[in-house]
């Protein structure tokens, strides 16, 4: 019976001594590292085991037989394991206690978890992919009002330029030649802000890995407004901006946070299209030690509670050609950056948006610890 339970499990079953020396493995644990029992019995169960664990697991037995205190038996955790080919694999691994004639025994259960590693890993690389697809969408839309918001400052710099031309021609070697120097500058200046509305899209639309690091929560969002703005001059909003200018930096991948700065902004700018009173307030403050807290608030028509409750929920939307996914990715990326979003009425009416993120200086401390 012991024969054949051992042979019909799907997981694999190591069994060890106190010392750690293989007593027993399974045909399942043989398919999982490659081994014989003619190979492995006998041998130190460290074997495998990929480095740094494998130099640590003896002195792991010794501290348990003298203390008592637990890291894996009885409790469970996903480990690294080496094959017989020096490749590894990740794996879940529970460990039980037991007595044989009065001899400590350990018995290991294994899963692969291969396959569950490669779904996670597929499925955060579809979440990339829609990430991006959710940034050339909002690209898309803003779009066609780019090339007016670009011709108001290329516009100057012609102005700018045609005059320092004039003044040229009239003046020669004539003192006035500063003027020029003047008129050259402000065209340099206009100049300088159309390449950085084309620098600031181009980052926001651009594909790349996510890579956080300490940024400034007020740079961030100054940016994403003056993004978020972009097409919406023919909407009348007043832009309410107050910012905490003052707090330590946030450890984000800025792109992303942009990403739902923009989301928010463009969704109260919507909603406030048939309003009289159109009024778009983002505030930042620092909450306590460990968090920021952002908020954009609109003075729209609100949300019903039973849209609100189910607002971050996927395919969940009030517009009319809306997808039903920007909040949901909005709701993705604050809570992999460790913070959280939520909604509530405005109490001018509309809807506020809230959001956490951590303090740089806080969650690196954390990670020391």
């Amino acid at each position: 019976m012991f024969q054949a339970l051992l042979s019909a499990a799907v997981d694999g079953i190591i069994v060890i001594d106190a010392l750690g020396s293989i007593q027993i493995i399974n045909p399942a644990c043989e398919r999982l590292f490659g081994y014989t029992p003619e190979e492995i019995v006998g041998h130190n169960v460290n074997v495998l085991m990929p480095s740094p664990y494998r130099e640590q697991h003896d002195e792991y037995l010794r501290h348990y037989r003298q203390t008592g205190e637990r890291r894996i038996i009885g409790i469970g955790r996903e480990v690294m394991g080496q094959r017989k080919d020096g490749s590894t694999f990740p794996m879940y691994l529970s460990v039980g206690q037991a007595k044989v004639e009065g001899k400590d025994i350990y018995v290991g259960i294994i899963r692969d978890l291969t396959e569950r590693v490669r779904d996670e890993r597929r499925l955060q690389e579809v979440q990339a992919e829609l990430l991006h697809v959710s940034r050339l969408s909002a690209m898309g839309q803003m779009g066609s009002a780019l090339a007016h918001e670009l011709n108001q400052p290329l516009t100057a710099i012609m102005n700018y330029c045609k005059a320092a031309i004039r003044t040229l021609e009239q003046t020669g070697d004539d003192p006035r030649n500063a003027k020029v120097l003047q008129l050259v500058g402000k065209a340099v200046d206009q100049t300088a802000r159309a390449g950085n509305i084309i620098k600031n899209l181009r980052s926001f639309v651009e594909k790349r890995e996510a890579s956080r690091r300490p940024e400034d929560l007020a740079t961030v969002i100054d940016e994403a407004v003056a993004l978020g703005q972009i097409g919406s001059a023919d909407a009348n909003v007043r832009v309410k901006v107050e910012l905490d200018r003052n707090m330590p930096d946030v450890l984000v991948d800025k792109v992303q946070i942009q990403q739902v700065l923009i989301n928010l902004i463009r969704n109260g700018i919507e909603a406030m299209q048939a309003m009289p009173t159109r009024l778009l307030s983002v505030r930042s403050a620092r909450i306590d030690t460990n968090f920021a807290q952002v908020t954009i608030a609109d003075t729209g028509p609100g949300l019903p509670k039973e849209v609100a409750e189910r607002l971050f929920q996927p395919f969940i939307t009030t517009k009319e050609n809306g997808m039903g996914i920007g909040l949901t990715i909005c709701q993705t990326i604050v809570e992999a950056h460790g913070g959280r979003i939520w909604v509530e009425p405005n109490p001018g009416g509309g809807v506020a948006f809230h959001f956490q993120l951590p303090l740089s200086a806080q969650y690196a401390e954390a990670r020391v610890k």
